[in-house]
């Protein structure tokens, strides 16, 4: 068994977590009559799952492309330095920006692997110009543009 935090994960709460994973918006009664439990006591490991913090959070999936955003670019950030506090730097930088999709501490010859999506070609440049050329200690920045997505999944393999 897993353990987050003192909290014992279950195979009935890895079958509640993938009921929740394939659609969160199940109800109670269903996601127990899936897993073999009564709705209070389904409802009831829900709520420990998400007090220990198995479960992060709630929310709607949404298709960048319908709301107008098709390009996906992975670019990978080379430092000058890689000290801690370099690395803190960068990572307040960035914190805020809404372009910024997922940004990965790395090992190798990068040292973050950022996913920005954003319209349109026009849009990428001002993001690179305005925003992320403006970092201080940044030494690299490598674009790579998806032409498509092959696979996207949020649903964990538990």
């Amino acid at each position: 068994m897993a353990k987050t935090a003192n909290f014992q994960i279950t195979a009935i709460d890895r079958k509640i977590l993938r009921a929740l994973q394939e659609d969160g918006r199940m109800t109670i009664q269903a996601i127990a009559d899936r897993v073999g439990l009564s709705a209070s006591p389904c409802l009831r490991r829900i709520r420990q799952m998400e007090t220990a913090g198995v479960i992060a959070a709630y929310a709607a999936v949404i298709d960048q492309k319908a709301v107008g955003l098709p390009v996906s670019v992975f670019i990978s950030i080379k430092l000058e330095r890689q000290r801690s506090l370099e690395l803190d730097r960068f990572a307040a930088a960035i914190a805020a920006w809404p372009e910024i999709m997922e940004c990965y501490l790395m090992t190798g010859q990068f040292d973050y692997l950022l996913r920005v999506v954003c319209a349109d070609l026009a849009a990428y440049e001002a993001f690179l110009r305005e925003k992320l050329t403006q970092v201080e200690g940044v030494s690299s920045i490598e674009s790579s543009f998806s032409l498509g997505q092959i696979k996207h999944s949020r649903v964990l393999p538990i």
